[in-house]
This record gives C-alpha cells, structure tokens and sequence, in this order.
C-alpha cells in the first residue's frame, strides 16, 4: 500500500517537472528505485511515459507563453525565433548543389527510389535526378 502511494506521488511530481531526478528528490525516493519500479512493473513503465510526456506538453505550454509575452515586449530573440520556427520564409535553409553524371553506369530503378526518397527526407525538390537521366541517355 505504501509502494502504491509513492508510485502515485512520483507520477504526480513527473506530470509537474517531467525529470526524472528532480521528481524522485521530490518524492523522497531514489532514482534507482524509479528505475527498478519502471523494469519490475510494464503498468508502473507506461504511467510514468504518460506522466513525462504530460510533463514535457506541461512546461511547453508554459514556454510559448513565455515566448509570447516576450514577443509582446519586442524582443528580437524572441521574434526571431519564433519566426525561423513557424514561418518557412526565415527557417534556417541548406542549400545542396552538386552535377550527377551517369554514362556507363545509370541507376538501378531501386537506386532510383532511394534517391528520391533521401531528397523527399531532405525536403529538397527532386533536384533534377530524373532530368539529368534523360539527359544521359540522349547522349
């Protein structure tokens, strides 16, 4: 009954500052024993997942409104991160270029599709691996 009660307490202090350490001083408990609970008990191991990441949305929360007061006091730092984040036009950018020349040794449809999907990953335009093909074999 004891254990229950501590298990309850730790869960609520994780749902308040999702870290692991400072929850288990809060609760007088020792880290070691958060571990050993979260590997002896799966129901213990999915509560305390649910707890950190109500934490976590928690303590988001409260860093957009801080982000948003800071904002409202024109804050450069402020403004400028939250524009890089939430607007594509001041996002940080990388830019790749590079030639692709296949003469004697073209892609493999399955090298095809790995190419297009690792530029999809990247969020790059299919940067002219079709177009370059063709040309080749106009060649």
């Amino acid at each position: 009954m004891k254990q229950l009660k501590e298990k309850k307490a730790l869960l609520d202090y994780l749902r308040q500052t999702p870290i692991v350490e400072l929850a288990c001083k809060r609760a007088n408990l020792g880290r070691t024993t958060f571990y050993r609970w979260r590997k002896e008990d799966k129901e213990f191991a999915k509560a305390a997942d649910e707890a950190l990441s109500e934490g976590e949305k928690l303590i988001t929360d409260m860093s957009e409104s801080q982000l948003i007061t800071l904002i409202k006091e024109k804050n450069f730092s402020a403004i400028n991160l939250w524009l890089r984040v939430h607007h594509p036009k001041y996002a940080n950018k990388v830019e790749v270029t590079g030639n692709l020349k296949i003469k004697e040794d073209p892609l493999t449809p399955e090298q095809e599709e790995i190419m297009k999907k690792a530029l999809k990953l990247a969020a790059l335009p299919d940067s002219g691996v079709n177009s370059q093909k063709e040309d080749d074999t106009r060649k």
